[in-house]
């Protein structure tokens, strides 16, 4: 959990939950990053409700703040024009940075180093389901490398440039894309452009090493030059998406239905009635996204059967 001081509440609840609609059954360890370090209320009243290890951890100022070559008056000019459009988080810096954090440096810091797996869990989310299967397990069981919850299309204005970017990665380095992969989620005329659909990041199941490998490290160091972080506001969920469908295979990620999630404003409710009576899901399939007009997940099935 990537998580402010200031946003302990919302990060209790997160974990409370978490525990017992799941680790309880399986104490797996916790790690807390912050770009400042963590105060003693936060650590005593984090580690009072967990049941497994917990670490907290200070993120190195270079992988946080803005590098000093980023030209701060085109960023500026970036971030007005994203305010003007009323973008959600247009004019912040500090999202920028966990944009940024999210998307090439999380998975190179020394707690985060000696794990394989990893669940991403945010502040002031909701764990809907019990979860009584280990996901860690059956992603390595079954060769898997990416899992989510939900699918939706990405906001244009921020991020213009990015599939360009994408493109002239693809031009340098094809040997990278994993055969049989998943462009046609991403793309509907053969990778000419960007359909602009992801998965949603702030809940992901995945593999470490597929971050740390070769593909995507070049990948990331490619849009890192760009600047795009700063100039437009590239978010970690496409550019995870983006790498997750190019260099893996598409059977590769895994669309875990039976795990309810919900980050207001959208949440995935399993879609089998049985499922969710035998995990005492607190929602219906009426409140989830899968099916709305602005979700992936038809994409995304539609790839998966292809």
């Amino acid at each position: 959990m990537l998580a402010r001081n200031s946003e302990l509440d919302g990060a209790l609840s997160s974990v409370q939950q978490l525990e017992d609609r799941f680790n309880k059954r399986f104490g797996y360890p916790w790690v807390f990053l912050n770009e400042v370090p963590f105060t003693d209320e936060f650590k005593e009243k984090m580690s009072a409700i967990i049941s497994g290890p917990v670490s907290f951890g200070l993120i190195p100022h270079d992988h946080w703040f803005q590098p000093d070559w980023i030209d701060e008056e085109k960023a500026t000019a970036g971030r007005e024009h994203l305010i003007q459009d009323g973008v959600i988080y247009g004019g912040s810096v500090p999202y920028r940075n966990m944009c940024r954090f999210n998307s090439g440096f999380f998975y190179r810091h020394p707690l985060v180093q000696k794990y394989k797996w990893y669940w991403r869990v945010e502040p002031s989310v909701n764990f809907l389901c019990e979860t009584d299967f280990d996901p860690f397990l059956f992603m390595e069981e079954n060769d898997k490398l990416y899992g989510f919850t939900v699918a939706l299309y990405e906001w244009p204005v921020t991020v213009p440039s990015l599939w360009n970017a994408v493109k002239e990665f693809i031009d340098v380095h094809p040997e990278h894309l994993a055969p049989n992969n998943s462009m046609k989620y991403l793309s509907d005329d053969g990778g000419t452009s960007y359909n602009l659909c992801h998965f949603w990041s702030n809940f992901e199941i995945a593999n470490l090493e597929f971050w740390r490998g070769e593909a995507y490290s070049k990948f990331f160091d490619h849009l890192e030059s760009k600047g795009g972080f700063y100039y437009e506001r590239w978010g970690d969920a496409p550019v995870h998406s983006i790498g997750a469908a190019l260099f893996a295979r598409k059977d590769q990620i895994h669309f875990f239905d039976d795990i309810g999630y919900q980050h207001p404003p959208f949440t995935h409710c399993p879609r089998n009635g049985e499922v969710r009576r035998a995990k005492n899901c607190t929602c219906t399939q009426f409140d989830s996204f899968d099916y709305n007009g602005y979700s992936c997940l038809r994409k995304w099935e539609q790839v998966i059967r292809s």
